[in-house]
């Protein structure tokens, strides 16, 4: 269920980006959409006011005056089918038949504003990503780092996982992992990395435990990780620490970049052939339900990733996305002239027919082995 909200809510953004932008350069928007497939319920302008509508038509109530001139001909639905969002602008689809005199079509709309109404849907997840990032961090504090070799590495401060192996340990919250099988430990790639590499097999961790403000005492654990793709994992998360709402502005705003810059590296390994660690739209369901589950914090985190990622894959200059919309219309700003409707038509089909494939292959042999195997 919150897997399936916040691609809902994500996509509401990034069509909500779209709808903005085409309405600032008065582009006429005839639908905006939450769903697919049939209508659940709508809100509709008729007669100088808007009216709620459910399914079929059952239910007809009359709510708030509509301003023609100022609101536009929008029709807000909600559909059956949760998954997604779409806004419809009159001229969008380029075998459209459009009135030249038409000014709040698309196709008649300058080029500046068209290019602005594409883009706004990518940049409105990418701010919104920030906007994630601040609330997790406000809300659920920010874990120890320092600067270690010339890199901020994460310390090994860490709070445990309820029902998992550290849990049930002994590790209490804010304690220091210090030591894993006799290898001391600084960061917490260091830790993680020594628990990695012994599944299944009892260790003994010893962390450091603050007493009071001088005092610490420290305490030897016999934990066994658990097996997990072959890796071991003892369940523990960083611990988080308070953070002033400066440092936490100035935090969401520095953390976007760091996943376009993950994003870069991930699409290095994909065309390297590294498909290992490729997940699609269950996977991507099943975390964010595992986040939900972590509370608030650690949800709000995975939204802003989510909305980052969304963001910048929508400008990849691929055919059906953003950023293939962006080419045609880069085409159209230097050749001065429009480019072919019919070689736009076929090379969005082929594009989405693409993704669609794409998408149903990490389905069936991703993300339903990976989960099959949880």
């Amino acid at each position: 269920m919150f897997g399936i909200l916040a691609l809902a809510l994500l996509m509401v953004v990034h069509e909500g980006g779209h709808f903005l932008a085409a309405r600032m350069f008065g582009m006429r928007v005839l639908k905006f959409s939450i769903g697919f497939g049939p209508t659940f319920f709508k809100v509709s302008p008729k007669d100088g006011y808007y009216w709620f509508t459910s399914a079929a038509e059952k239910v007809k109530l009359r709510l708030w005056k509509h301003d023609a001139e100022k609101q536009g001909p929008t029709v807000y639905q909600v559909a059956i089918i949760p998954f997604l969002a779409y806004v419809q602008i009159a001229g969008m689809n380029p075998l459209e038949e459009v009135d030249p005199k038409d000014k709040g079509n698309f196709s008649n709309g300058s080029l500046w504003g068209r290019i602005v109404t594409i883009f706004s849907g990518p940049l409105a997840n990418y701010v919104f990503a920030s906007v994630f990032f601040f609330g997790a961090t406000l809300y659920g504090g920010k874990a120890a780092e320092a600067v270690i070799n010339n890199e901020r590495q994460l310390l090994t401060y860490v709070d445990a996982v309820p029902g998992r192996p550290a849990q049930a340990a002994g590790v209490q919250p804010g304690d220091k992992i210090v030591e894993v099988a006799g290898a001391p430990v600084t960061t917490w790639n260091e830790m993680a990395e020594q628990i990695s590499k012994r599944p299944g097999e009892p260790i003994k961790v010893v962390i450091e435990r603050k007493i009071d403000d001088n005092h610490e005492e420290r305490k030897t654990l016999d934990i066994t990780p658990t097996n997990e793709d072959g890796k071991g994992k003892i369940g523990v998360a960083p611990h988080k620490l308070p953070v002033p709402i400066k440092d936490a502005a100035i935090f969401a705003l520095t953390e976007p970049p760091k996943v376009v810059k993950s994003i870069g590296a991930g699409l290095s390994q994909l065309f390297r052939g590294n498909t290992d660690d490729l997940g699609g739209p269950l996977r991507m369901i099943k975390e964010t339900e595992d986040a939900a589950k972590q509370g608030l914090a650690a949800y709000l985190w995975l939204l802003g990733v989510l909305s980052a990622y969304i963001g910048i894959f929508n400008l990849l200059p691929f055919p059906a996305l953003d950023g293939g919309r962006l080419v045609f219309l880069a085409y159209e700003a230097v050749t001065r002239r429009k480019p072919n409707a019919m070689v736009e038509v076929y090379t969005n089909g082929f594009g989405i027919l693409t993704l669609l494939g794409f998408a149903l292959y990490i389905t069936v042999f991703k993300d339903v082995p990976h989960m099959l195997s949880k």
